[in-house]
């Protein structure tokens, strides 16, 4: 399935999401724009791909994204729609940032971030893979596929989306050490 990019043509500005408090409760609905204008607080998804080779998918946004444009990043995600449960939001972005579907997505935590690009409450996931991502909606430009061991010399030096750098990535090597093998359910 191909999705259409909304955000090229401006109209995803237009999209309403739920603005949240810092216990991520709906205080109003608003339109993206007025989300991004003035940095309002709202729930994000978050998935983490790990391959059977205990390797982790990462990928570097479009140019024309208006949160990071060209990071890489270590999650693929985005914002949750109005009324939309967390685990459907995160199997959507996978969807339409990755094209990976029918793979079961494992709860590995909350975020919490706040920076000059906004503030977020949001829900991690694993999701155990060896799909080849086809980015359908043109969000991402960028895919590379890196051992788990290498992830932190990979960070050095490349723009990383502070808040799955701050915020998805604790979280992930809370996970990885409570045993958690990446080849394991594959």
């Amino acid at each position: 399935m191909v999705w259409p990019s909304r955000m090229t043509d401006g109209s995803a500005l237009d999209e309403l999401v739920e603005e949240v408090d810092v216990e991520g409760n709906v205080i109003d609905v608003v339109t993206r724009r007025a989300m991004r204008a003035g940095r309002l607080r709202h729930r994000c998804t978050y998935v983490v791909v790990l391959t059977s080779d205990d390797e982790i998918v990462v990928h570097q946004r479009a140019d024309w994204k208006e949160v990071y444009p060209s990071f890489w990043d270590v999650a693929f995600g985005g914002v949750c729609g109005v009324g939309e449960g967390w685990l459907a939001s995160a199997e959507r972005e996978l969807a339409e940032e990755a094209g990976i579907v029918d793979v079961v997505l494992e709860p590995i935590g909350s975020v919490h971030h706040e920076s000059e690009a906004g503030a977020v409450v949001g829900e991690a996931f694993v999701a155990r893979s060896d799909a080849e991502a086809t980015c359908p909606d043109g969000e991402v430009v960028a895919v590379e596929r890196l051992p788990l061991s290498d992830l932190e010399s990979w960070l050095d030096g490349r723009d990383v989306c502070a808040d799955s750098r701050d915020g998805v990535l604790p979280l992930l090597d809370a996970y990885l050490q409570q045993g958690q093998s990446a080849n394991s359910g594959i």
